[in-house]
């Protein structure tokens, strides 16, 4: 997520596509059973992930507004796992360091804003804990969705309580597009927010770690990532600065990874990126795709070797185009991530837009509630696809078209156990 959400963002991002869509969708293929969610009838369903996001940043899904009472906020809470639940799902993804702060009581970081409504006020109770207590209690797996890099959805120092790192550390903020970042070059930093976000690791019997897609930030016209200065101090041995701040992600992502499994091993570490690695006019290995942004080359995120490599337990693309869109086909990108990850040991699920569901903005395709229950049958081709994950909470709760009412007919017939014994 970025900015206030990853909706916005989307609607930014493909307007960098050539959005003229095809005459026809591509024809879907029939169902057939796949290994993640099985036949449909009685009993139980095999072990695969059928997720749902639950974001906070700005209150895109919870709470529904800043300043409720404890309880209140409990309450909804406990609601979104419930919703989970009732639409056959075993896994929600809890967002729960969206700026630099904290939904738990932090040793490292202040209390969100978005609970009480003022950065560093404690709420009276702990979400995280809380949130991983009921959803134990319901059968569901909880993981912890952290940003690393992100500080503030603004760019003004000040507005952060006086105690904030980034305000002990100036030094290690780059305001860039009207928000503030902490610098992935530099090794402080990096070990900083590992240590912020192990902090709830340790503390919570969680599930899973989980990033979002954002690394280094996504590009804004005209302007540019003041880390030149890093870049002379650090970046001796590589030519380019993409190539650097590549390295400075891997990074970051295999000593994250180590550190969750030395402190949590059952735990799993999943990250969600921008649906596009490369287009394959930019580099022959990537997809069949028009996309404005690339993963590897504008967020310097090189998640294919992430997969090929093994160092992150499952990832989840974002998907969130329709079957038969030209310049990203959901029908091409699902066989493209399937081969990168045939032969590995990272798992494959598939992030899907509900949020697109009967949105009037979009196009005729997210108006027909069966778009999405066709994206689970044409995933069911490929034995890969171990399971799909929702954007987000409150688009499962409201169901607006009843989108995921049709996949629970078609897909979901039966109950879900966790992901994992």
């Amino acid at each position: 997520m970025g900015g206030v959400s990853r909706r916005a963002f989307a609607v930014a991002a493909l307007s960098a596509f050539t959005m003229a869509p095809r005459a026809s969708a591509t024809p879907v293929p029939s169902a057939v059973p796949g290994p993640a969610e099985g036949p449909r009838g009685g009993g139980v369903a095999t072990a695969g992930t059928r997720g749902m996001w639950l974001a906070t940043v700005a209150g895109r899904d919870w709470p529904s507004r800043a300043g409720l009472r404890a309880a209140e906020q409990r309450a909804e809470l406990v609601e979104y796992l419930d919703t989970a639940v009732r639409h056959g799902l075993n896994t929600v993804i809890f967002q729960v360091r969206p700026t630099a702060d904290a939904l738990w009581p932090s040793a490292y970081e202040p209390w969100s804003e978005y609970l009480s409504g003022s950065q560093g006020r404690d709420p009276g109770w702990d979400p995280l804990g809380t949130a991983v207590e009921e959803a134990h209690a319901r059968g569901l797996e909880l993981h912890a969705w952290f940003n690393p890099y992100r500080v503030a959805t603004h760019d003004v120092p000040s507005r952060l309580v006086p105690s904030h790192p980034a305000r002990k550390h100036p030094e290690w903020v780059v305001p860039y597009g009207g928000k503030l970042y902490y610098n992935p070059g530099l090794p402080e930093v990096r070990a900083f927010v590992q240590d912020a976000m192990m902090d709830a690791v340790e503390k919570y019997a969680v599930d899973g770690v989980h990033f979002d897609d954002y690394f280094y930030p996504y590009p804004v016209a005209g302007q540019s990532f003041d880390d030149g200065g890093t870049f002379s101090t650090y970046g001796g041995g590589f030519a380019a600065r993409a190539a650097w701040r590549r390295n400075n992600i891997d990074l970051l992502v295999r000593e994250t990874a180590e550190r969750v499994k030395k402190i949590r091993p059952a735990a799993r570490f999943g990250v969600s990126p921008f649906g596009v690695w490369r287009n394959a006019a930019t580099d022959a290995a990537g997809s069949d795709t028009k996309a404005g942004v690339q993963t590897y080359d504008d967020l310097h995120a090189d998640t294919r070797k992430w997969v090929r490599e093994g160092w992150i337990d499952y990832i989840v693309p974002q998907l969130y185009w329709h079957i038969g869109l030209e310049a990203a086909d959901y029908a091409e990108l699902v066989p493209w991530w399937a081969e990168v990850a045939r032969g590995s040991r990272t798992e494959l699920y598939v992030g899907e837009a509900l949020y697109k569901a009967g949105d009037p903005a979009q196009g005729a395709a997210w108006q027909d509630p069966a778009e999405l229950s066709r994206h689970l049958t044409l995933a069911r081709q490929h034995p890969e696809v171990r399971g799909h994950v929702y954007f987000s909470a409150k688009d499962v709760a409201d169901d607006r078209i009843g989108a995921m009412a049709r996949v629970n007919a078609d897909h979901y017939a039966r109950p879900a156990r966790a992901p994992r014994p």
